[in-house]
């Protein structure tokens, strides 16, 4: 009878990508894939390392493996794993970590899967981590996560991200290009591009810093790619986001006018603090470019509170800044100490329940901010992408722009591309539509 295996992913789109490619591993090996709430021999827990609150979940999601079969064999990779890899080797329970290189030969790391006494830990010097590991998801019909680069080079203060990922490293063309196409051959609809710092792509395809590539060659050459219905950029820098890569998704086959740009600040002497490679000025010129060539386009934006130094003036610079900005919605962090890092020494701590207040005053604006942009698209013809699950009787979307729309629950729609025009927003803050010609409903 085949081994069981389950697995749970903490984090960002990376992750999951990266533990698609990790499951496939342990298909290839003869393992059986279950759900994490059933019992399994082996659970893979892959952790995340950039909020408080992901350590803390560690302890409760191995507890719950545990709950499923004491016996069971639990391993830690991930960011986590390579920054503190001691410190997760101690909970009781884990019977292995694996860091950042380690993680993708975690089958060759399984011996008789019979519990430790105590964690076993596999973490290379960082400095190692040079080499590079495709991987894509396939979690659902609907979409998959690409991976296309990994690591990062820049130092900003308040990040471990480099610590535990290692340099900023790419997948060569030929390899991302045929990853795009075992997708589409899948029917899956919608390619999302993802990495730790994407905009950098081209860096270290040859296993060195030698660059034949970069971002735009890439966007370029996955717009060609036959049978994918949509590619959307998961996150990029201001300063590596150019006008070239703008001015194509706006004439783009597949590209949907849907950006995500990391601010983390609206004070230009807290980017300077942060060690952000832009000014605020930038930022701004960023957005109005891609409101000029597309006026629908959504721009989700980061932005960190609390920020070491970060007084009233500054929030309120940040604050109003963000609200006069043409964006569609926020990702809040709210700033906590990470060790090793510049920020984590840096003084005017603020304290905790400022950063919390500061928090929820931007969750206030974001919410008002995607009620807008919302509002300002109704009456509008879009397509939308429908997912699979059945949510309380509804079945929900995405148009190309990022608009999240509901209508009644129709298993037919699923993974489908349907034309609507977006008629009224609902009390729960979704959006109705109606169909604009007959459904066009896959075989």
């Amino acid at each position: 009878m085949s081994k069981k295996v389950a697995f749970y992913t903490l984090g960002c789109k990376l992750n999951f990508s990266e533990t698609s490619t990790i499951a496939r591993s342990f298909k290839d090996e003869g393992f059986e894939r279950v759900d994490f709430s059933e019992k399994a021999d082996i659970y893979v827990i892959n952790t995340c390392s950039v909020t408080e609150n992901a350590d803390k979940r560690f302890k409760t999601i191995v507890k719950q493996a545990q709950k499923h079969n004491e016996e069971a064999f639990v391993a830690a990779v991930g960011c986590y794993a390579q920054l503190k890899p001691q410190e997760l080797a101690d909970v009781h329970g884990v019977d292995l970590v694996l860091g950042a290189t380690e993680k993708f030969k975690i089958t060759d790391y399984l011996n008789d899967l019979t519990k430790n006494d105590f964690g076993e830990v596999h973490s290379c010097d960082i400095d190692d981590a040079d080499f590079y590991v495709g991987s894509y998801s396939i979690g659902d019909r609907t979409r998959a996560f690409l991976k296309v680069q990994d690591g990062c080079d820049y130092k900003c203060t308040y990040c471990t991200i480099p610590l535990a990922r290692g340099i900023s490293r790419s997948d060569t063309m030929e390899n991302v290009l045929q990853n795009a196409r075992e997708i589409s051959e899948r029917d899956i609809k919608e390619i999302v591009l993802t990495g730790v710092n994407i905009g950098d792509y081209g860096k270290g395809e040859f296993g060195n810093k030698k660059h034949e590539h970069t971002f735009l060659d890439l966007v370029t050459e996955l717009d060609k790619v036959e049978g994918i219905e949509r590619l959307r950029i998961s996150s990029i820098e201001p300063n590596l986001l150019k006008n070239e890569t703008i001015e194509l998704v706006a004439n783009s086959r597949a590209f949907v006018p849907h950006f995500h740009i990391p601010l983390q600040s609206g004070s230009n002497a807290l980017l300077k603090k942060m060690k952000r490679r832009y000014m605020r000025e930038l930022y701004q010129d960023r957005v109005a470019k891609i409101k000029s060539v597309m006026p629908h386009a959504c721009i989700g934006v980061d932005v960190i509170v609390g920020f070491p130094g970060e007084t009233e003036d500054h929030f309120l610079e940040t604050y109003n800044f963000l609200n006069e900005l043409d964006i569609s919605y926020l990702h809040v962090f709210t700033y906590s100490e990470r060790d090793n890092t510049e920020a984590a020494k840096m003084e005017g701590v603020v304290p905790k329940s400022v950063r919390h207040k500061r928090s929820k005053m931007l969750r206030g604006l974001s919410a008002k901010k995607r009620r807008a942009f919302y509002e300002g698209q109704i009456g509008d013809m879009f397509t939308v992408l429908f997912e699979g699950e059945n949510k309380q009787g509804y079945i929900h979307g995405f148009t190309e722009n990022y608009v999240k729309v509901k209508a009644p629950w129709n298993p037919e729609l699923v993974n489908t591309l349907q034309d609507v025009k977006l008629t009224e927003i609902d009390p729960d803050g979704l959006v109705r539509f109606e169909f604009v010609s007959k459904l066009q409903l896959s075989s």
